[in-house]
């Protein structure tokens, strides 16, 4: 599966990053390297609470 990404520098130092194709889908990280790590949990995290949603609602 190929998602597109947006990565944002933070105020604060470090970066965010978004995944515009799941809403509220977003994280941080001090390095890229953390920040990548940190987005294959939250995408899978925001994919699995999408899941049982829709599971709970049929």
């Amino acid at each position: 599966m190929k998602l597109k990404i947006v990565v944002h520098p933070a105020e604060e130092g470090g970066y965010w990053a978004e995944v515009p194709a799941i809403p509220g889908c977003a994280t941080q990280g001090e390095t890229f390297e953390e920040l990548l790590a940190n987005l294959y949990e939250a995408i899978e995290g925001c994919l699995l609470a999408n899941l049982q949603h829709s599971t709970f609602n049929s």
